[in-house]
């Protein structure tokens, strides 16, 4: 007996330690999830309800606009294509609104502008700004699904249009519906007028016909022409087709102009009311006391002007700017050809301001009068002129690079080097940077270009002029697959260690480069020059690391260093890269610290 009340006794104490494990576990469980979903809140809280946001417009435009459509002024259009009508106008109302939004992702100066303006306000709001191409790309999908649905119903309409006209029954509803306005021609309801066209007849000779065809072939093109393996290795392509943009808004202004689809009229639903009336065709307009007249339609004015005259405006206002600024006068002070062929250019223009961190367009007019690209500014703000570090990777800036004298050693007279139109400054995400007590910036190849401009920011401020700045520490990290791409960037960062080294704050900037590529002879060349006080590839004191980062461990040494503090993480690299450290970013919690994910995005 005694034994059985031991054992239960021992049975009840396990099961009592179990239950207080598991409830530990749980605490553990929610405290973990609770900073994770903070983390989460503060890096995409914003941008999921925006989307969100955008998501329900479109629904909402969609259902009102298909219950609208069915209607009693619409029954007798629906005699003719039933819920086809809905299905075509539905959609049609989407694209109004989408191509209201399509352009305003796209206006540069408009998006610097706002960014200056609410980023004293709040800093999460001025970094949806960064993901303006982002939205534009969700746009333009959402126009092209919304096209489709449209094209496809009209398809249909045109089809159930053509079935009235050939099926010649006067005790037909829709043939009889079809031959209204035959005479005059004032108020047909059906735009097919006789059974000898034929629908494809019908779309090239109307103007929704006309209209509709190029809009959707301006679509096409510039939509296949920006996949990611194109636009990156055909950008000529993608610039070019960008520019049917044009011609698809010109038709989507003109191609509700001809009113084909068309509706029956205020003033006829009061003599002819279609629940009753529609079952009594014959009588329409007769002389025996009937009551229902022969009914009259008309197409409803064109709506989607009113939709994206604004934006149109704006845009057109933003490219005023951007030709006013091109026409600046810009002087090229001296040209570098670094190792791993990449083009410095150092540049001057009267009354040309920047932040670290920014971009701008450059255009050459002795290599194309037409193309612009983008290049991160290299230099910083205290400088008295802007530099942008340019790779040779395409035919437009390896035409730039010959144009510049770039293969020769000789310096070249400035009258000589071709002349450069620059638009810009525009704004980014590195220009947050000095908004964070804790810095990490992440850098690959040339990817590096927006934190060279910080890192001599940083320099000017912290070491020269002994500004004291709220960040009180950066972690840099540089991953290059290649020992000659280096070599540019090594010079800085040489300065900066041996100011930091004098001025004694060596604590201020630690800084990691990864080789991760290399070849046996560089392999060995590194092992025995190892041991040498300064890195072989570098000639920095830190030495060369070989491999890629594991970020799980950087991302934790950072949060146990700094707990309590938000960590801005900057990056300009390769999208894989990008969903790997926003992935970090979200999962380490520990300290309460919240990692702020910002990327370099134009």
């Amino acid at each position: 007996m005694m034994q059985g009340r031991h054992k239960r006794t021992n049975s009840r104490r396990k099961d009592n330690q179990k239950n207080i494990r598991n409830d530990q576990k749980q605490k553990i469980n929610v405290k973990s999830r609770s900073p994770i979903m903070g983390n989460f809140a503060a890096n995409e809280g914003l941008s999921i309800f925006v989307i969100l946001v955008w998501l329900g417009i479109n629904a909402f435009l969609f259902v009102h606009f298909y219950m609208a459509f069915l209607l009693e002024r619409w029954f007798y259009t629906r005699v003719l294509l039933g819920h086809a009508l809905s299905w075509a106008r539905a959609p049609a109302a989407c694209l109004n609104f989408n191509c209201m939004l399509i352009l305003l992702p796209v206006c540069r100066n408009l998006l610097s502008f706002l960014r200056g303006t609410i980023q004293c306000c709040s800093r999460t709001a001025a970094r949806q700004l960064d993901r303006n191409i982002t939205f534009h790309k969700m746009v333009a999908y959402m126009i092209a699904f919304h096209t489709a649905v449209h094209i496809i119903a009209h398809l249909f309409n045109f089809e159930y249009f053509m079935d009235a006209q050939l099926n010649r029954n006067s005790s037909f509803l829709p043939f009889v519906l079809s031959e209204i306005g035959s005479g005059d021609n004032a108020s047909f309801l059906n735009p097919i007028r006789t059974n000898e066209t034929n629908p494809t007849f019908v779309l090239f000779t109307t103007i929704a016909g006309v209209t509709g065809v190029a809009i959707t072939l301006a679509l096409i093109l510039i939509i296949t022409s920006s996949m990611e393996v194109i636009r990156r290795s055909y950008f000529e392509v993608f610039w070019y087709t960008h520019h049917l943009f044009i011609i698809f808004f010109i038709g989507l202004v003109f191609h509700g102009a001809g009113r084909i689809v068309r509706g029956q009229t205020l003033d006829s639903l009061s003599t002819n009311e279609p629940e009753e009336c529609s079952s009594r065709f014959e009588e329409w307009g007769s002389d025996n006391g009937s009551t229902c007249a022969v009914p009259r339609f008309a197409g409803n004015p064109p709506q989607t002007w009113k939709w994206v005259l604004g934006p149109m405006i704006l845009y057109v206002c933003e490219r005023i700017v951007r030709f006013y600024r091109s026409h600046q006068k810009v002087v090229i002070t001296k040209v570098v050809m670094h190792p791993s062929k990449t083009l410095e250019l150092q540049m001057k223009r009267k009354g040309f301001h920047m932040e670290v961190g920014q971009y701008v367009f450059i255009q050459c007019p002795s290599v194309s009068r037409l193309e612009w690209h983008p290049f991160t500014l290299t230099s910083a703000p205290e400088e008295d002129y802007f530099s942008a570090h340019i790779r040779i990777v395409g035919d437009w800036t390896e035409a730039l690079h010959e144009a510049c004298a770039g293969d020769k050693t000789q310096p070249q007279d400035a009258w000589k080097l071709p002349k450069l139109a620059i638009d810009g400054p525009f704004g980014t995400a590195s220009e947050d940077v000095f908004g964070y007590e804790v810095v990490m910036l992440v850098g690959a190849g040339i990817g590096v270009t927006p934190f060279a401009s910080v890192l001599k920011s940083v320099w000017y401020k912290r070491i020269q002029n002994n500004q004291d700045v709220f960040t009180k520490k950066i972690y840099f990290y540089w991953l290059c697959p290649e020992t000659q791409a280096f070599e540019w960037f090594a010079d800085l960062l040489q300065s900066l260690e041996a100011q930091m080294t004098e001025k004694g704050v060596t604590d201020f900037l630690s800084y990691n480069i990864y080789l991760t590529r290399w070849k046996e002879t560089e392999a060995a060349h590194f092992r025995v020059h190892h041991e040498a006080e300064n890195d072989p590839i570098t000639g920095l004191k830190q030495k060369t690391l070989y491999g890629k980062p594991n970020w799980d461990n950087e991302f934790g040494n950072v949060a146990a260093k700094h707990p309590g503090t938000k960590v801005g993480v900057f990056l300009c690299g390769p999208p894989q890269l990008g969903k790997s450290l926003e992935k970090q970013s979200l999962s380490h919690t520990e300290g309460d610290v919240k990692f702020i994910f910002n990327k370099e995005n134009f």
